[in-house]
């Protein structure tokens, strides 16, 4: 089960558990209490029974003055549950039986403790529907989303063709032609395709099982050359330890650091730049471009602030991050610019 099958799995049974939950309870409440209140009218039946008869071993009898005491009535105190009734034969005193309050405590108790067994019971049978429920609720939307993710992959299959095919005539036209800047221009187009191919596979896929051990340097310099020959309005440093190796699946972090540099080029200005840093084992891209006015929403799908792009190369960026056990942070200010971090600590090797 996927990160948002399980988000999905678990508002639905959270929901309805805690609704009937809250239903369950009220009704046990209200139970308890009627059952409370059924208990000292059978005490109190149970003692005027016992005025009569005075042959009750659970009861307590004793002879007290009337005062303001009234009969027929049962009186609660800490101490005892106690009801007074008339001596026919005496003007001032009335007959007192009572009961203990260890004992009453007795009886509460045992009423307690079957109303507990049958919350119980109910509750793990709410539990159990939850489940079901949520389950049930859970299969149209991974449908849907089954459906959706085999026609990505349908499309990114198809692309292998004419992709393949374009890249192929232009090598070919660069040594057939001099006019290099348009089939340059053809080339950045056919690249950029092959990016968003390749961001719709990590989409798709999950990255956490290959790992390999190479330079950070390296590895970030390449990519920089890469995206040069695109931007060359803007200028690039790079300044990181050779001595950095990462442990970590390349083809996932290949993904992170071509979505955040080219976005740092992308949506920069003329003549602007983009740095690469690490230092304290925390990875900087910070870019002198337009600045994020949301940062907090700009790693959610298909959020975007530009007309470019679909929205979800930075969603890949928060996906394969956590995939990896990496951490990302942001940093950007309207017309200053922003700056990524990338707490790169635990795949750094040692």
């Amino acid at each position: 089960m996927k990160n948002y099958e399980k988000e999905a799995f678990l508002k639905s049974f959270l929901l309805f558990f805690l609704s009937q939950l809250f239903l369950v309870s009220t009704i046990f409440f209200l139970r308890y209490e009627k059952d409370q209140k059924k208990l000292y009218e059978q005490i109190f039946s149970q003692m005027r029974i016992c005025s009569y008869t005075l042959k009750c071993k659970e009861f307590s009898i004793d002879f007290v003055q009337k005062q303001d005491l009234k009969p027929y009535k049962l009186y609660k105190t800490k101490d005892q549950l106690s009801a007074y009734f008339p001596i026919v034969s005496s003007q001032k005193n009335y007959l007192k039986i009572y009961l203990d309050n260890s004992k009453f405590k007795i009886q509460l108790y045992s009423l307690q403790k079957e109303l507990f067994f049958e919350f119980f019971f109910v509750v793990m049978v709410i539990m159990i529907l939850s489940i079901l429920f949520s389950y049930y609720t859970l299969r149209p939307m991974k449908k849907a989303l089954l459906l959706t993710q085999e026609f990505i992959k349908d499309i990114l299959h198809d692309f292998n063709t004419p992709l393949s095919t374009l890249r192929l005539n232009i090598a070919m036209l660069e040594k057939d032609t001099k006019n290099l800047k348009k089939i340059k221009r053809i080339e950045n187009a056919v690249n950029t395709v092959l990016h968003l191919q390749t961001n719709l596979r990590s989409y798709l896929y999950e990255h956490q099982q290959q790992q390999e051990i190479f330079l950070l340097e390296s590895f970030i310099q390449e990519r920089v050359d890469l995206l040069k020959s695109s931007y060359a309005h803007l200028r690039f440093f790079v300044d990181i330890d050779q001595n950095i190796k990462l442990k970590t699946n390349k083809d996932a972090f290949i993904r992170i650091i071509d979505n955040l540099l080219s976005n740092a080029a992308k949506y920069n200005k003329q003549n602007g730049f983009v740095k690469v840093t690490c230092k304290d084992k925390k990875l900087s891209i910070k870019d002198s471009g337009k600045g994020i006015a949301n940062p907090k929403k700009v790693f959610e799908r298909f959020y975007k602030e530009q007309e470019r792009g679909i929205g979800i190369g930075l969603h890949i960026v928060a996906k394969l991050v956590k995939e990896l056990g990496i951490s990302i942070d942001l940093h950007s200010k309207i017309g200053v610019g922003t700056t990524f971090v990338l707490d790169i600590k635990e795949i750094i090797l040692k």
